[in-house]
């Protein structure tokens, strides 16, 4: 007899024919009992090496494996979250013996059991962009997280040697996501929005802990996750660094633009847009405290005319286009336009192209960036001693 404290008691001479997928959930709810490969490709109608051939090709991985994770991972989360004793948490997740067990979870997660209950070590993992960011300015790398040449260039280009497993990051909840992610073995994945149910299922049966951050300003979002990892000094830190940057910065455009007024335009298509973000509000708005056009002081995304932006006229004007091919044609179409010469802006050459990276993006690190970017911009001066690649273009290391 199979023994399911939980449900009920499963006969083993009972032969229910199941699909590989039936299975694979079973073996989730079920993982506590004494499972074998034979009992498996009974329940499946298939022999037992067919069963491991077929498991393997359908999952990446064998089911012996697949067991082990499950058990393992239960395990992690009974050692972080209750006092039980070693030989009670052996059993409830399907060893009889306590010292296989050990064996085995150290041959698993690199620490014995003991060790890791008394202070976990805490590999952290994200599936979002923005927490790579909140993290980095923390000085904790990821042992997952999203990285893409294209679309996170900064990260990709400096963190993909320090950052082991890189995860899709269009797809969060793809099965090739969930196999990098038992691969890295992390304790800990933060989000910043609720998880699908079949993820949180997932993350819980791999025993790893779902840290959820709200959508507060960054600083808020970056002392959230600090309290989380216990970095709460770095944090502090970060912050108070910045402040005082931005102190200066702010003294130092200020003189040389005086009381412009700036627009912020996103170029998509065909279409002209009076665009403002969190990152923009922030930097521009608040820290650098520039005369932006009052709707651009919080979020929006306003379409706009040539003509009524020649009526708001800005003195300076900095233009996020989408990397596509028809915005690229409209934005040399636009500066041959009639009205579009007229612009204070344009004719004082105050335009400024800025990059959808880090501008697109809401982060500590992303923020800092912005900031730097303002005062080499606005006042030629760089503070930093190299180039940042903020297109996806190492600095020359020939040197």
């Amino acid at each position: 007899m199979l023994h399911n404290e939980k449900t009920h008691s499963t006969k083993i001479g009972d032969v229910v024919q199941m699909s590989l997928d039936d299975v694979r959930i079973f073996m989730a709810n079920h993982f506590d009992l004494p499972l074998t490969i034979d009992y498996l490709a009974l329940i499946t109608g298939l022999s037992p090496n067919y069963f491991g051939e077929a498991f393997k090709k359908s999952y990446g991985q064998s089911a012996t494996d697949y067991l082990t994770e499950l058990r393992i991972g239960q395990a992690k989360q009974l050692l972080r979250e209750t006092d039980f004793l070693l030989r009670d948490i052996a059993q409830k997740v399907g060893y009889n013996d306590e010292f296989y067990f050990s064996r085995k979870f150290k041959k698993e997660v690199g620490v014995s059991p003991s060790l890791y209950s008394k202070a976990f070590r805490k590999r952290i993992s994200t599936f979002c962009v923005s927490v790579i960011g909140n993290l980095l300015a923390l000085g904790v790398i990821p042992v997952a997280a999203p990285l893409n040449a294209k679309w996170s260039p900064y990260y990709y280009y400096y963190y993909q040697s320090k950052i082991n497993t890189h995860l899709n990051i269009f797809d969060a909840e793809s099965q090739e996501n969930f196999k990098k992610l038992a691969s890295a073995k992390p304790d800990i994945v933060i989000v910043h929005e609720k998880t699908s149910v079949s993820m949180t299922n997932w993350l819980e049966k791999a025993g790893i802990q779902i840290i959820s951050i709200g959508n507060g300003n960054w600083k808020t979002q970056l002392r959230e996750i600090a309290f989380e990892v216990k970095k709460q000094s770095q944090c502090e830190d970060f912050i108070q660094s910045y402040e005082q940057k931005a102190l200066q910065a702010q003294k130092a455009i200020k003189h040389n633009v005086g009381e412009d007024r700036f627009a912020v335009l996103r170029l998509s298509g065909d279409k002209l847009y009076l665009y403002s973000n969190n990152g923009i509000r922030d930097v521009i708005s608040q820290d650098l405290q520039l005369n932006i056009i009052d709707v651009q002081k919080e979020p929006c995304n306003e379409q706009i005319s040539i003509d009524q932006l020649l009526e708001l006229n800005p003195d300076r004007l900095l233009i996020l286009l989408c990397p596509d091919t028809d915005t690229r044609v409209y934005w040399l179409s636009l500066q041959h336009l009639i009205h579009w010469k007229k612009l204070k802006a344009v004719q004082n050459g105050y335009v400024y192209l800025i990059p959808s990276n880090p501008w697109f993006e809401y982060s500590a690190i992303a923020i800092n960036r912005m900031l730097d970017e303002m005062l080499l911009m606005l006042t030629g001066k760089n503070p930093n001693p190299f180039p940042v690649p903020v297109h996806g273009v190492l600095p020359n290391t020939d040197l």
